[in-house]
């Protein structure tokens, strides 16, 4: 028993020289300490104290090393802007531009006074007035120099706290990863030849321009802006702006082809929620409600269809339905066969993931661009813009669903012999409905939230009447028409997900 467990604390020992690489035993020897004990162990590693911020980013410890060196750079410039530095800068450059205003001001002062016009009291106003200003200026810029030798001695117990707090943390926060790094080998120890290199030029240029910027202010005028040209900027502007004339004059027939089918779609859509009667609308509406989700949602679609009708939004209200219908139809119709395709080819679906990820994240006024510029102002626009914002959640939560898919049930039925559409129907589908139907959810909520920014480029609706209320400050009916857009949100909700609520 006593061989074994020596066995194994030499083993141990022999991981900890594998893992910090320098001064062994030290480090066996607090580590042990460290892990022996469920309370806080106090342990000072005097290495840390020298090297401080570097100390960590040469064991690649960088999300410590990057905390530390913010703070430790802020310590040095103040020391240096306190014993070195040009603190008062600003100020003088303050008194010169006053200055030269009054020089100004002198020269129309003597001006008025040749040619005896009544402004001459007003021109000495205000040169009395620039002089004050000049001298409280002044002992700005002199109380700001007295307190230089201040601000630098708070730097030094600044940089001496922090470099106290980074070496009382080292050895546990060390510890900590060497516990990660037994269970995970590949995570980087660091104290590598390319970590040193790094962690001294970052540490160096950090440190060392900040310091130049704060403490000398008009030493490096490169340091003021970032250094680029006018032509750069419009060059980029003028080739972006060659790309879509190019663009829209080459595919102009494609463009004209997807107008005519999202036109095809909305059309029947506006046919069928605007000019069939209000009655029989309703009456499918609240039938739907309670087939999908029971008795109770049927009652609230039934007064949330009545609250349209009566403060005079219904044919907004459907205009909105069908506009959302129509981006929400196309992006599920789109959607799920694609997520059903990137389910199994995780290639193409690593390809098209950027992509979504720039859908979503790309503000809607920036994408909203490109799609005028291609298909014009109107509610087509409005259909694809509402699509690029909101139809990723089906393709993601359908990929979601169907990886979800227990692989022994898919094997089972893959040992009885069933064949690829078999399987895809009747095992894979079914079972990652739930998540699948999650996805389309999103994407109708996505594309409700859409209805405001789509009536900018005509989309009309009730996101007409919230920017008009916005336009013209008219709370009334900006208020009443977003309780009716949040009305239309939960009608969708309610018959898209299917579950029955008693």
């Amino acid at each position: 028993m006593m061989n074994n467990r020596k066995e194994i604390e030499i083993s141990n020992d022999e991981q900890i020289r594998n893992f910090v690489k320098t001064n062994p035993n030290y480090y066996i020897n607090e580590f042990n300490k460290i892990g022996n004990s469920s309370r806080y162990v106090f342990s000072f590693n005097f290495n840390t104290f020298l090297l401080g911020s570097l100390w960590y980013s040469f064991r690649n410890i960088w999300n410590w090393a990057l905390a530390f060196l913010i703070i430790e750079t802020f310590a040095v410039v103040q020391i240096v802007r306190g014993f070195f530095g040009n603190i008062s800068a600003d100020a003088y450059v303050k008194i010169d531009k006053i200055k030269s205003t009054i020089e100004f001001r002198q020269k129309q002062l003597e001006a008025a006074i040749e040619k005896n016009s009544d402004k001459v009291e007003m021109f000495e106003r205000t040169i009395k007035s620039l002089e004050d200003s000049i001298a409280g200026y002044v002992m700005e810029a002199q109380r700001i120099e007295a307190l230089g030798f201040w601000i630098a001695i708070g730097g030094i117990l600044l940089f001496l706290g922090i470099r106290v707090a980074q070496a009382i943390f080292a050895n546990s926060i060390l510890e900590k990863r060497y516990s990660e790094w037994l269970s995970d080998k590949t995570i980087d120890p660091g104290m590598h030849i390319k970590n040193y290199t790094l962690s001294i030029s970052f540490a160096f240029v950090i440190i060392l321009f900040s310091t130049i910027h704060y403490s000398f202010p008009n030493y490096m005028e490169i340091m003021k802006d970032f250094p680029t040209h006018p032509d750069i900027r419009l060059k980029s502007i003028a080739g972006v702006e060659g790309a879509f004339d190019y663009a829209v004059i080459k595919g102009e027939k494609l463009f004209d082809a997807i107008t005519y089918g999202i036109r095809s779609v909305l059309d029947s859509l506006e046919l069928l929620f605007v000019k069939t009667p209000w009655i029989v609308i309703i009456s499918s509406i609240v039938l739907l409600t309670g087939l999908s989700a029971g008795a109770r949602a049927a009652i609230y679609s039934g007064a949330f269809l009545a609250y349209m009708g009566f403060l005079g939004f219904w044919i907004k209200a459907m205009t909105t339905l069908a506009l959302l219908g129509t981006a929400a139809l196309l992006s599920i119709i789109i959607g799920i066969p694609l997520g059903i395709y990137c389910s199994t080819r995780p290639r193409f679906y690593s390809f098209i993931r950027p992509i979504m990820d720039f859908m979503q994240t790309m503000p809607a006024f920036v994408f909203m661009i490109p799609v005028i510029a291609f298909f014009g102002t109107g509610k087509v626009a409005a259909v694809i813009i509402t699509m690029i914002f909101g139809g990723t959640p089906v393709v993601r939560l359908t990929v979601l669903g169907l990886k979800g898919v227990p692989q022994n049930i898919r094997e089972a039925a893959i040992a009885y012999g069933a064949s690829k559409w078999y399987l895809l129907t009747k095992v894979d589908i079914p079972l990652a409905t739930p998540t699948i139907l999650a996805g389309v959810n999103q994407t109708v909520m996505l594309s409700l939230a859409m209805v405001v920014v789509a009536s900018l480029i005509g989309a009309k609706g009730l996101g007409q009447d919230v920017l008009e209320a916005l336009q013209y400050a008219n709370v009334g009916q900006g208020i009443l028409a977003g309780i009716a857009i949040l009305f239309v949100a939960l009608l969708l909700d309610r018959i898209v997900q299917g579950k029955k609520r008693v």
